[in-house]
């Protein structure tokens, strides 16, 4: 299907508006009238760049107050609409939006709203215009799209129709089933938002929270089934109204939102992407440091050994159960000391995997190859992670492994199995892009966002698995701009025995994060432990947690860089990463000098 974007969704200038959406690939744009009327280019100019650029002007909003008002006033609305056709034939818009009057003067008759849409949609035919009414969710006296549309049936216009928003219409709680009883040929134009679920009155929750669709709690996917049930055809359009997005650069934030408008298709069935590739576990995670020595002693407190070194770059594969980590010295290694810059993941498919994610618009990344090396194909993240799609010593594939001549060193057991879950900070503009990502082009599941307390602020947190926990990542993000380049990417290990694993890490010289006593205190009166055990978890500064499935042990090293790792023990089940105990973990980091991502 077409798609289109309304310029309120991005930030910058109008030229930079349109350039970002045509770059993205959308096929057209809603022109809000806030951007043209600060644009300098003239209404021509406006629509030249938009032919150059290949997109067509879809819609010219908003219109606002014209309906149920007094005659005198309604006059005044006619001899402004009419200014407005003008300027949109300039444009080359042939579609207007006409929100429902939120103004004082209204009155509250159907039928006077009726007779003057009508009038209004006699004017705008003799300019080519249709007129698109919508209710606006917190409408004076018209807040609903099934009173909207009734209106608009009552007025009986052929260039009068209806515009249907996802987010007034689910916003409201409204019943979009009933959406299948408006003749398709009625709805002029779709607009489409997700949004978090929030407490908070629905102008302010309007203007400022929502979000792409999927990258929210509204069934967005759901509405939209029953709108092309209507026989709809017109283009899927985005409105969105986000400070963030507002601040966010343009170019990036279009591609996320073309990204959402792919996968909705999907799921609605319009779509033809590559069928998802699911991850089944996590090969490796790359290390990039300027320093090998302190990394590779705190990997060797950890139980993990050099196995191979690569035949043509300056990495080292260190293996610990199923856990590997690849610590590089190369030309990347940062200044800012040892950063996670990589992840493998296990792929079914690795060549299917990066179609789908190419065709998702993620940026593909070139591969500096030296003879011999097996070809890795490789994206990046939205934070600028490298994920690589790979298979490891698997029968008939070739294996990333192949690439590092072996050392002769052999893991010996230290209770480590695997990785238990990543824990990545993002660009505080980039939160809802990362989450889209991980369930669009990942396929993994999306878990309920929660919000830590850290000691300089809020942080945001949400969690993506397999339905198996297989691959499990933590995204978070940080109060405010700039602060995720001061907050660490963290590495959780899993281990069946945590208090054996802490200890073998402390008798091999490393250092376990303290936690301060009053955290015990707490806990004591929260739970019942074995004589002495609450004590050993204080000696090793080791938290606890329990949900509806089993209880989490975990414990922490110190920071190394933008780096940190985790000990972690799952019993009985147990589904979420601790996220109780962040606040104590924070703090005690923001103690010791170490920062963290969640």
């Amino acid at each position: 299907m077409r798609t289109s974007i309304a310029t309120v969704s991005l930030s910058g200038s109008l030229t930079e508006k349109l350039t970002a959406a045509a770059r993205a690939g959308f096929d057209g744009v809603e022109i809000f009238e806030n951007d043209l009327l600060a644009s300098p280019l003239a209404p021509e100019e406006i629509r030249s760049l938009c032919a150059d650029l290949g997109l067509t002007v879809d819609l010219y909003q908003p219109m606002r107050d014209i309906e149920g008002v007094p005659a005198d006033e309604f006059a005044r609305n006619l001899r402004r609409a009419e200014h407005k056709f003008r300027v949109m034939q300039r444009l080359g818009a042939d579609t207007v939006l006409v929100c429902s009057s939120v103004s004082p003067l209204a009155e509250d008759d159907d039928a006077l709203a009726a007779y003057q849409l009508r009038r209004l949609a006699e004017r705008a035919a003799d300019f080519g215009i249709r007129v698109a009414y919508e209710a606006l969710a917190w409408g004076r006296h018209v807040n609903t799209y099934d009173h909207a549309w009734r209106i608009v049936e009552a007025a009986d216009h052929p260039a009068l129709g209806t515009c249907l928003d996802s987010f007034h219409i689910l916003a409201r709680g409204s019943d979009p089933k009933g959406i299948e009883d408006i003749p398709g040929d009625k709805v002029f134009f779709l607009q489409l938002a997700d949004a978090p679920l929030l407490s908070m009155d629905v102008l302010r929750w309007s203007r400022h929270h929502r979000v792409f669709p999927g990258q929210g709690d509204l069934d967005v996917a759901g509405l939209l089934r029953h709108v092309l049930r209507t026989g709809y055809r017109g283009p899927l359009s985005l409105e969105v109204f986000n400070d963030v997005f507002r601040q966010a650069e343009a170019g990036p934030a279009a591609v996320d939102a073309l990204r959402s408008l792919l996968v909705l298709q999907e799921a609605v069935g319009e779509g033809e992407l590559p069928r998802p590739v699911v991850p089944t576990g996590v090969a490796f995670t790359e290390l990039v440091t300027p320093d090998v020595e302190p990394a590779a002693a705190l990997l060797t407190a950890l139980g993990f050994t050099r196995t191979g070194r690569h035949r043509g770059k300056p990495v080292d594969l260190w293996e610990q159960g199923a856990a590997r980590v690849l610590l590089n010295t190369g030309p990347a290694a940062r200044r800012d000391g040892t950063v996670l810059a990589a992840v493998g993941l296990e792929s079914p498919d690795p060549a299917g995997a990066a179609r789908r994610a190419e065709a998702l618009l993620a940026p593909v990344l070139p591969r500096r190859r030296t003879t011999g090396d097996v070809l890795l194909d490789a994206v990046a993240a939205p934070n600028g992670t490298e994920l690589f799609f790979c298979a490891t010593d698997r029968p008939g594939l070739p294996s990333w492994t192949a690439d590092f001549e072996p050392t002769g060193d052999q893991a010996g057991p230290t209770g480590i199995s695997g990785i238990d879950h990543l824990a990545l900070t993002q660009p505080w503009h980039q939160f809802d892009e990362a989450a889209l990502f991980h369930r669009g082009v990942l396929g993994l599941d999306a878990h309920g966002s929660v919000d830590v307390a850290d000691p300089y602020g809020l942080r945001r947190s949400r969690a993506f698995a397999t339905a198996d926990g297989a691959v499990r990542v933590a995204l978070g993000v940080g109060p405010g701009p700039g602060d995720e380049h001061t907050h660490a990417q963290h590495i959780a290990l899993a281990t069946d025995d945590v208090v054996t694993a802490a200890r073998r890490f402390r008798a091999a010289g490393g250092q376990l994060l303290a936690v301060p006593g009053n955290y015990y205190d707490d806990l004591a009166a929260r739970h019942s432990f074995a004589p002495g055990e609450l004590e050993t978890y204080q000696e090793l500064g080791i938290l606890y947690d329990r949900d509806a499935h089993g209880t989490f042990r975990h414990c922490y090293t110190h920071t190394l860089g933008r780096v940190f790792f985790e000990l972690a023990q799952r019993d009985d089940g147990y589904r979420g990463y601790g996220a109780q105990n962040a606040p104590v973990r924070l703090a005690a980091q923001h103690g010791s000098g170490s920062v963290a991502a969640r």
